[in-house]
């Protein structure tokens, strides 16, 4: 949590500050953030060995097994970070709309030759997460595949595993626009932190 700390001045942004919890979640969460800072983007979130591991992808997640989404890997953020909606002022890191935009519980089912599940923190280190999302807009198996070469060496590629909740046609990103948590659009979070701010 260093750097997540490193990066953000507490007295000016209501994100939380690292906090040990004091009951731990029965199942591992998710949560992407619809992020409208430099460029609009959505932040995965998985929480792995107690703390959630971030990736930012700028086009959002997508149903369709044939489409490949970059995931480009940030700082951890804390557990509490998953309930966060808001605005970051302007000038902090970051600065900008945050919408809580889907969240839920993951189980891992990336398995190994055996047939025995591989753990979430396992597969993270081997750059290799498959998971299952139980969340409100996604649902099913994703993958998240480390890239070892190349010049997008060290980024993520995020995947829709082509099972029963795989839709091509379908396009959350663009059809479902309102916050899971408090059912708001990223232009009346903005609005009511502002009046809330003056």
């Amino acid at each position: 949590m260093k750097t997540y700390n490193e990066k953000r001045d507490f007295s000016k942004t209501k994100e939380p500050r690292e906090e040990p919890l004091k009951k731990k979640n029965k199942k591992p969460i998710f949560v992407i953030q619809k992020h409208d800072a430099t460029n609009l983007h959505y932040d995965l979130r998985l929480e792995i060995d107690n703390t959630l591991k971030s990736w930012s992808v700028p086009k959002g997640p997508s149903t369709d097994p044939s489409v490949k989404r970059m995931a480009i890997p940030t700082e951890d953020h804390p557990l509490r970070y998953a309930d966060f909606e808001g605005t970051i002022p302007e000038g902090e890191y970051g600065g900008g709309t945050v919408m809580v935009w889907d969240k839920g519980t993951i189980e891992s089912n990336k398995k190994n030759e055996e047939g025995k599940l591989i753990s979430l923190e396992d597969s993270f280190k081997a750059g290799s997460i498959e998971v299952v999302l139980h969340g409100k807009k996604l649902k099913g198996g994703y993958n998240l595949v480390e890239m070892k070469g190349g010049r997008m060496k060290g980024n993520w590629l995020l995947m829709k595993q082509d099972d029963k909740e795989a839709d091509a046609r379908r396009n959350p990103v663009s059809t479902q626009t309102k916050s899971v948590v408090t059912g708001r659009s990223m232009k009346e979070i903005a609005s009511e932190d502002s009046e809330n701010t003056n």
